[in-house]
């Protein structure tokens, strides 16, 4: 017997991935980095196409799939992305060559999120996409607010930390601190806010 196909795993798989996607996902397997899934990338790109984003900051740029996938959105957009991990970080310069995007449409920044983004101007960019743990994302959404131009977004993607944020028994930091990042914006009357159970969950703000 065949098993049906749900809705949400027709979603999940309907999204292919270019060469230089694919490759940068086989890399992060072999490096234990988790990726974000090919429906929340193929979302991301849409986010990054309806804003006509030219500016688009990347807190985790893992090996540069999410990178791929928002630079893939807007054609026109420069990625400023930040990672701690040096190794992390080849791999992204190595996924950005090997998609042909030129090389000043990337900027790749070393350091602590929340240290490299408190130098960065306010109201400048038009996307900022979180996923660098739970560890300082209030800090990092704090930052990303005052980042965004009236208008843009910020993405957090796992959300709904492998199901745990919905559950209220689940007390553990990580679940706690996307919980709480989910009130902070849905109790913000400065944004428009969804929340997507696409891949681990991707939380959706926009600034008025």
């Amino acid at each position: 017997m065949v098993d049906k196909i749900t809705s949400w795993k027709f979603a999940e798989e309907l999204f292919d991935e270019t060469p230089a996607m694919h490759r940068a996902r086989i890399r992060a397997d072999e490096m234990g980095i988790e990726c974000i899934t090919a429906a929340t990338g193929a979302q991301l790109a849409f986010i990054a196409s309806s804003l006509s984003a030219k500016s688009i900051v990347e807190v985790g740029t893992g090996t540069g799939l999410s990178g791929l996938w928002l630079l893939h959105g807007s054609k026109s957009a420069t990625l400023a992305t930040i990672d701690t991990e040096t190794e992390h970080q080849a791999a992204a310069k190595l996924a950005f060559t090997d998609a042909g995007i030129a090389a000043n449409r990337t900027r790749i920044i070393s350091g602590k999120a929340e240290e490299v983004m408190s130098n960065m101007a306010d109201a400048a960019y038009d996307l900022v996409l979180l996923d660098a743990g739970a560890e300082t994302l209030k800090s990092q959404i704090t930052e990303s607010a005052r980042l965004l131009r009236p208008g843009g977004a910020v993405a957090i993607v796992h959300a709904l930390w492998r199901d745990r944020v919905p559950d209220p028994a689940m007390r553990d930091e990580s679940t706690v601190a996307y919980r709480d990042a989910i009130k902070f914006f849905s109790d913000n009357n400065s944004f428009v806010v969804s929340l997507l159970t696409v891949g681990d969950g991707l939380l959706l703000a926009s600034k008025r």
